[in-house]
C-alpha cells in the first residue's frame, strides 16, 4: 500500500451543498469530523471535503508511505518543497509538499 495514492482532498465552500450534490449524483456516503471536513466513500476511492479556512483551493491528491518522516526527507532531497511539515489529523499524521511544477501533493501515514 505504501507509496500509492490513497485519498482525494477537495475544497468546499458550501459543505452541506456539497454532500448533498455528490450524495444525490452518486450515492457517495460521508463522514463528519468536524463542522469544515467530512470525508467520502465511493467504493473504490476515499477523499474528504475540507471547508477550512486553510484548505487547498484545487484537488489535494494524498499518497500513502509506511514511514513518513522518511519520506519527507526524500522529498525534500529530491528538490520537492514541504509548505506543511508533518502534521496530526484523526487518523494519523501528514505532510504537504509542492512538485517542481507548483502542484501541491500530501503524504499520510497511520504509523
Amino acid at each position: 500500500m505504501s507509496h500509492r495514492i490513497d485519498y482525494i482532498e477537495f475544497h468546499a465552500a458550501d459543505l452541506a451543498a456539497t454532500k448533498r450534490f455528490y450524495a444525490g449524483l452518486f450515492e457517495w456516503k460521508f463522514t463528519d469530523y468536524g463542522p469544515a471536513y467530512s470525508s467520502f466513500e465511493d467504493g473504490r476511492i476515499a477523499g474528504g471535503f475540507d471547508a477550512g479556512d486553510g484548505a487547498v483551493r484545487t484537488p489535494l491528491i494524498v499518497l500513502y508511505a509506511d514511514d513518513l518522516e522518511g519520506m519527507q526527507k526524500k522529498v525534500a532531497a529530491a528538490g520537492g518543497e514541504i509548505v506543511k511539515p508533518i502534521f496530526s489529523f484523526p487518523g494519523g499524521r501528514r505532510f504537504h509538499f509542492t512538485d517542481p511544477n507548483g502542484n501541491e501533493l500530501a503524504v499520510w501515514s497511520d504509523k
